[in-house]
């Protein structure tokens, strides 16, 4: 079997590590626990987060054991990395609320049971009891304040708007976090995305202070699209698990909309697929770049793997139907809906409008005149169906679902229209 940080390696997920070779001799000589930590900063995780977490997934099918930590007393606080400014607090019980459903998420993934011994804790379970003289005593006198200041994400901010000590002392209590989960389940490797590195190093010196142990670090990178942007962001913000706040159709079409000179890296980082796997769809989207294999089985497998097979099937077909290769009529109202959300569509309160007028509404085309040539050079469709007449107007029967109207431009350009009574 492929050493796995050679596999990790081969993938572009290691950015920065205390002492790989180290590190390769520990695991060599049987598994060993590593944990990743996830802050319920919302209610639910991103695509952002998928980095360490399914690099946490593949230490574990490597036959490690893991540990999937939900920040319910950090996420209280607010983590400085990556900030310029002081993150708003949210109440106890928003954050609770918050983890339970992080929780959830992270059993997608991870599996925690008995037979692989894998571990979900909330750093709350030791936090919460602990007294601020146990904490500054205990722990807090083994961090010298010059080194905390001397850290990128607190540099960074001294220079700015400044920095609470509430949010100053987040290093420490990650730091404790990685001290806790030694002392309780034998934890020597933290993993985190590379913005944590200070964090998480804190964690290896604090236990070398008090224990005298040994552990490692080690962080994936930070992932960025090929035009230089952020991943993870689209147009309308944070492409989230939840699928009530990112749907499923939302989701795969994410994945879909994949840049080619992006895709064969984003396979390596979020795939399960092999090496040979991944090289035979390099190819293949080198030879056929129109076809769009790449990134096909890339939005497949990811969207199988966090909303299930039928949901993934559903989506497909409406993926195919939206652009006249399936059956309208057969898909659910919510796989349709949430598919209408993705394109141009307009809101009206009832039906009455002419087919012409309804298409330059929904954004198609630029105005009416536009439509109607559209119409008269035989590129305009209701339903997959061709409308020739341009006075023609949709009567309750054409509507899907009740409430449904979809319009077509040509092969590739959808829209839509809903019936939204006031």
């Amino acid at each position: 079997m492929t050493d796995i940080l050679d596999d990790l390696a081969w993938r572009g997920l290691i950015a920065q590590s205390t002492d790989i070779d180290t590190l390769r001799g520990a695991m060599a000589e049987g598994p060993i626990t590593v944990y990743c930590g996830f802050d319920p900063t919302a209610p639910s995780l991103h695509v952002g987060n998928l980095v360490p977490l399914l690099t946490l997934t593949r230490l574990q099918r490597a036959g490690h054991r893991v540990v999937g930590l939900v920040g319910g007393a950090t996420g209280l606080i607010g983590d400085p990395s990556g900030r310029s400014t002081e993150r708003s607090l949210n109440s106890s019980e928003v954050v609770a609320e918050w983890v339970a459903r992080i929780r959830v998420q992270l059993e997608k993934f991870l599996d925690f049971s008995a037979e692989t011994g894998g571990i979900l804790v909330s750093n709350l379970d030791w936090t919460e009891g602990m007294s601020a003289i146990d904490f500054l005593r205990d722990v807090g006198k083994h961090f010298p304040v010059n080194r905390m200041l001397a850290r990128e994400s607190v540099s960074a901010r001294l220079g700015g708007e400044g920095l609470s000590y509430t949010e100053f002392s987040y290093q420490i209590l990650q730091a404790n976090d990685y001290l806790e989960l030694n002392r309780r389940y034998g934890c020597t490797l933290q993993i985190g995305g590379s913005d944590q590195w200070g964090n998480i190093t804190a964690g290896t010196d604090l236990i070398r202070r008090v224990t005298g142990g040994h552990v490692h670090a080690l962080t994936v990178p930070l992932i960025t699209k090929v035009d230089g942007t952020k991943f993870g962001k689209t147009a309308g913000g944070a492409v989230w698990l939840n699928p009530e706040m990112t749907s499923p159709y939302a989701f795969y079409q994410f994945w879909l909309n994949s840049d080619d000179r992006d895709v064969v890296k984003f396979l390596k980082i979020y795939s399960f697929r092999s090496r040979e796997e991944i090289e035979e769809l390099e190819k293949a989207a080198a030879a056929r770049p129109a076809a769009r294999e790449a990134q096909r089985a890339l939005a497949e497998e990811f969207t199988t793997l966090l909303h299930g097979a039928d949901e993934c099937a559903a989506v497909i077909a409406a993926s195919a139907a939206l652009f006249g290769q399936g059956s309208l009529e057969e898909l659910p109202a919510r796989t349709l809906g949430e598919a209408l959300a993705e394109v141009p569509r307009a809101e009206v309160p009832a039906l009455g409008a002419s087919f012409v007028d309804l298409l330059a509404e929904s954004g198609l085309v630029k105005s009416k005149s536009e439509a109607r040539r559209t119409v008269k050079e035989g590129g305009a469709y209701l339903n997959n169906t061709k409308v020739t007449d341009e006075a023609y107007v949709p009567s309750a029967d054409d509507l899907l679902h009740g409430r449904f109207l979809v319009l077509r431009r040509g092969k590739r350009s959808v829209g839509g229209v809903e019936i939204v009574e006031a």
